[in-house]
């Protein structure tokens, strides 16, 4: 039989980012981080994927912390790792699009704070949507990781798959990725999927995935055979659940065949003995909810990833009807036609979720419209794989609606002189306009409290150098 020629798998870890965020909102403190970052840096990652996502929202609005000063830390910490971020293409860390030169400068104090990879993605696949980011994280020598978001449906066949990885490369990407956010990949798919897209391109291939419909381990499994480059895990204390597939396990899978990652079980297992008792901590205050860690086989039957599913419930449950949930999640596929069948993933998700329970509330569909349904109609979040459904569409915005066809951020003009003018008064540092620019009230509530806490410091220095206080 022939020797299969020795191909380590690399591997990213997810603790620090897409674990924490999954699992416990987003809540872990750079305090909480720092300490086992020296350790973190000994195990030869390919990455450490540890900033953006929802992490720059939920230091800036819960933790009353500084994003970029949290990504500085890392960077000092981390001396022989590189640093990644999750880039929602135009819309940055925010919620809607920015104009370009809001785009070009995030990248570029992204890179200059820490950042080597830059994982890119658009929640429609709009490649247009990504154009800029691509562009501006090439123009400062970061490695542009654009990211294909994975779903299913009639329009998601190989051919579109290959196409579109074809045109990624095109664009001057550096590496691609398969984001599986709903855990939908099954793994004799991915064989499918990775063969296919190694055929057809020469960059290398990421495949991150969730573990909520239980076959993410699996599903790794065969993607490695299939040629695979990288695959995305969590630290065990943090893993499995909406989590990914835990880092030790997968070290362990490979262990002694052609895609041993010769990573350190010992030092793997000092790092998850760190992460444990944060975790129970988590358990017992409440942050972390049991069911997530469960298996949620309903994520296959509807599509519906981990985090959707906590968000429909939630909103059923302030409008005492939970007794409507399996109405609502068979009206889930029914919306996301209807809207071109977007991929599900902030923020299409939370806009088919919402429009579904509207649709279901009122007894008549699209009877109401969220302002956001409006505006994937109109064609602001950018262009869908499959046309909409035009009578819905004449129901929801008229018979003379105005649609776009342009890349959308085409009709934003330049706006990062104007939020400079805007948040002056607050500016510490030259990042603080791009904290602004996401959210700006949130970030105004956070510079109010570092000049208080600033203040209190001052204050305290003072008093000990006039003697107020013994040294």
């Amino acid at each position: 039989m022939a020797e299969i020629e020795k191909k380590p798998i690399k591997i990213v870890e997810t603790v620090l980012r897409d674990a924490h965020q999954s699992l416990i909102a987003t809540r872990l403190t750079t305090e909480q981080m720092l300490p086992i970052v020296d350790k973190m840096d000994k195990v030869g990652y390919h990455a450490v994927e540890c900033w953006g996502g929802a992490t720059f929202d939920a230091s800036l609005r819960f933790l009353k912390e500084d994003p970029w000063d949290r990504l500085r830390k890392f960077r000092d910490g981390f001396k022989n790792t590189k640093l990644q971020m999750l880039f929602r293409g135009q819309n940055i860390l925010g919620y809607r699009p920015y104009a370009d030169d809001v785009v070009e400068y995030f990248v570029q104090k992204s890179v200059a704070n820490g950042i080597d990879i830059i994982r890119i993605f658009d929640c429609l696949n709009d490649l247009r949507n990504l154009q800029t980011a691509v562009k501006a994280a090439n123009a400062e020598k970061a490695e542009a990781q654009v990211a294909l978001s994975y779903t299913l449906g009639d329009a998601y066949t190989l051919d579109y798959w290959v196409d579109i990885a074809k045109r990624i490369e095109d664009m001057g990407a550096n590496s691609i990725c398969i984001k599986d956010m709903a855990g939908l990949l099954l793994p004799y798919k991915a064989t499918e999927l990775v063969g296919a897209l190694k055929e057809a391109v020469d960059l290398p291939i990421e495949l991150h995935t969730h573990y909520t419909s239980g076959v993410a381990s699996m599903t790794y499994l065969k993607a490695v055979e299939a040629g695979v480059d990288i695959i995305d895990t969590a630290m065990s204390p943090f893993a499995l659940g909406t989590s990914q597939p835990a880092t030790e396990v997968m070290v362990e899978t490979f262990k002694g065949t052609p895609y041993d990652t010769g990573f350190d079980q010992k030092l793997l297992a000092e790092i998850a003995d760190y992460f444990r008792p944060i975790r129970d901590e988590a358990l017992d205050s409440g942050l972390l909810n049991p069911k997530n860690l469960g298996v949620n086989i309903k994520t296959l039957l509807y599509q519906v990833p981990g985090g959707m599913l906590s968000n429909l419930t939630s909103q059923l449950k302030e409008q005492g009807a939970e007794d409507k949930f399996y109405e609502v999640l068979e009206e889930v596929p029914r919306v996301r036609k209807d809207l071109g069948e977007p991929p599900l993933v902030t923020p299409s998700s939370q806009i088919v979720g919402t429009q579904a329970v509207f649709n279901v509330l009122m007894g008549e569909r699209y009877k109401m419209a969220t302002k956001e349904t409006k505006d994937v109609l109109s064609g602001k979040y950018g262009a869908t794989v499959k046309p909409f459904n035009e009578e819905v569409k004449k129901k929801v915005l008229g018979d003379d609606a105005e649609v776009i066809t342009c890349r959308p951020a085409d009709l934003i003009p330049d706006e990062l002189d104007t939020l400079e003018k805007e948040m002056a008064q607050y500016k510490q540092q030259d990042e603080d306009v791009l904290s602004y620019a996401l959210f700006p009230q949130v970030a105004i509530d956070f510079f109010k409290y570092r000049d208080a806490q600033q203040k209190k410091v001052d204050a305290t220095i003072a008093d000990t150098e006039n003697g107020s206080y013994p040294v």
